[in-house]
């Protein structure tokens, strides 16, 4: 059906690792895996297995779970894209308290694989996506100050010279091809 690695924690886990809940629900407890340092774990590969066949508008959707918490969508896999690396966006765990009977297990946090329609879901790797937001927070950012170096006032509004565009584009392509690591400092 399917598999997952945790890049340098753990070997290929399959289906078996899951507890299944029904016919399209597994969850994985992580305090069997690693106990409270779940949030260690950044990432997860899951990858389709070779016999497993998946309904090409349904995708098998991650989300993971601190304690206390609800769960967070972090991506998903489909038949054209049968495998990924997901960045595991741990949330902050719940201040709720939960009522449990004094012999059960403590709260913990959780891995949760759901079989979902495609079109319901946001995006197949939500992690990207916030990677790119925040890539172009940091030029915008880069440019609001580049600009605010050389604009005037006008009563409430901002006036800078016509060509502030072009002159910043080129000092930031220069500064890009003089230090190889400038545009990582971009990148968080």
């Amino acid at each position: 059906m399917f598999g997952v690695v945790f890049p340098n924690r753990s070997f290929p886990m399959d289906i078996s690792s899951f507890s299944q809940i029904d016919t399209y629900h597994w969850i994985l407890d992580m305090n069997t895996f690693v106990g409270e340092a779940y949030h260690q774990i950044g990432d997860m590969c899951i990858f389709l297995l070779n016999n497993f066949t998946l309904p090409p508008d349904k995708a098998l959707a991650v989300y993971v779970q601190s304690p206390g918490s609800p769960f967070v969508f972090c991506g998903a896999v489909t038949l054209q894209r049968p495998s990924a690396v997901l960045s595991l966006l741990w949330p902050e765990p719940g201040g709720q308290m939960q009522l449990t009977a004094p012999d059960s297990a403590t709260p913990s946090a959780k891995i949760g694989i759901s079989v979902e329609d495609l079109a319901a879901l946001p995006s197949l790797d939500v992690a990207a996506e916030k990677k790119i937001e925040r890539l172009a927070l940091k030029v915008g950012e880069n440019l609001f100050n580049f600009m605010q170096s050389f604009c005037g006032f006008d009563g409430s509004k901002l006036v800078v010279p016509m060509d502030i565009l072009d002159r910043w584009f080129k000092k930031f392509q220069e500064k890009a091809k003089r230090d190889p690591d400038y545009l990582k400092g971009f990148a968080l």
